[in-house]
């Protein structure tokens, strides 16, 4: 994978946790690991995230095999730049809080990913933390979306499974220290941190514009290398 990306999907994670601090705090701070020794509260944070991080780097690898058939097809350029585009309008979406997308059955998923969440916080044995953490990160999310958008772009499974775990693993530090300390963080301080979203989103929509393009600009819009084609089969 190119280094662009491998730092891209590490520092949107990074950013995204400022939002998953505002939105799936919630869910950190109530992890029932408050009356635990150190060690085991630190092992369940940690295997809460894990499982946040496992379910990321499934659905990248779900997408990655989308992605390698748009690579193969040679569309892979096209869809960086519509990805772009997206992110871009969703931003603008979001800026002018007007919806423009509805999904059919999209609140019964939400119900019942919401339902096995309050399950798992009920949880006895911190193992099930890491499948509490799972079931957070099938929560709808927009910039995990925005994250699968990048993970499709790279071109094969494999990459795009290295894509959404460096994603996770850039929410991680935040998460971690939300769910260890919790209240340390206030709404105010989360707020802010929030309001930064939009600008970096907006920038990683330019960057895969950009890549796209093929413009030959190192590091920012590489020319990218087209699939390789069999030779045609000659009978002369």
């Amino acid at each position: 994978m190119m280094w662009q990306l491998i730092i891209s999907a590490f520092a949107l994670g990074l950013f995204s946790s400022f939002h998953c601090v505002g939105m799936c705090g919630a869910i950190a701070f109530s992890l029932p690991v408050n009356h635990l020794p150190q060690a085991k509260k630190i092992a369940g944070i940690a295997l809460y995230n894990l499982g946040r991080i496992t379910t990321y780097s499934i659905i990248g690898f779900l997408f990655g095999l989308i992605g390698r058939q748009l690579y193969i097809a040679g569309l892979q350029q096209w869809f960086s730049i519509i990805g772009g585009v997206i992110i871009i309008l969703a931003v603008l979406q979001y800026v002018f809080r007007k919806p423009l997308l509805h999904l059919p059955g999209f609140n019964k998923i939400q119900l019942l990913i919401q339902n096995l969440i309050g399950r798992f916080l009920r949880a006895q044995n911190i193992s099930e933390l890491f499948l509490l953490g799972m079931a957070n990160g099938l929560l709808p999310c927009g910039l995990v979306y925005f994250a699968v958008m990048g993970a499709v772009t790279t071109g094969s499974a494999l990459n795009a499974v290295l894509f959404m775990a460096l994603f996770g693993l850039g929410t991680l530090p935040a998460m971690f220290l939300f769910g260890y300390f919790g209240v340390s963080i206030n709404v105010a301080m989360r707020n802010k941190m929030k309001q930064a979203v939009p600008y970096f989103l907006t920038i990683m929509g330019m960057l895969l514009i950009l890549r796209g393009l093929g413009l030959g600009i190192p590091y920012i819009s590489p020319v990218l290398p087209h699939p390789v084609q069999a030779d045609a089969i000659s009978c002369h």
